[in-house]
């Protein structure tokens, strides 16, 4: 099921700073109203603004609809998300 997720092209499409729309999601890590972090088949995407709110989630199809005031959109790899997620997990089942 992977493979497929990672075949989907990875779109970022913005309008005048308060619509977006992200393709090849894989998950949403975390939300808030000032900050949003997308693990994305490009490596995690974390979204800050003010006022953000998601319009539409299809995780199915790894497909995103954000609206509010955007401020930044920045890049890192996810692998050490999914590190930190293993041993997260990892402590809390010991």
């Amino acid at each position: 099921m992977e493979e497929k997720l990672d075949a989907r092209p990875h779109k970022l499409e913005l309008l005048n700073r308060e619509k977006g729309s992200v393709t090849g999601i894989q998950d949403v890590v975390s939300f808030d109203e000032n900050q949003m972090i997308l693990d994305t088949n490009m490596g995690l995407l974390t979204v800050r603004g003010k006022a953000l709110h998601v319009s539409r989630l299809t995780l199915e199809k790894g497909e995103v609809d954000i609206e509010g005031e955007f401020e930044s959109f920045s890049y890192s790899c996810n692998e050490s998300h999914r590190k930190s997620q293993e041993s997260f997990f990892g402590r809390l089942f010991r």
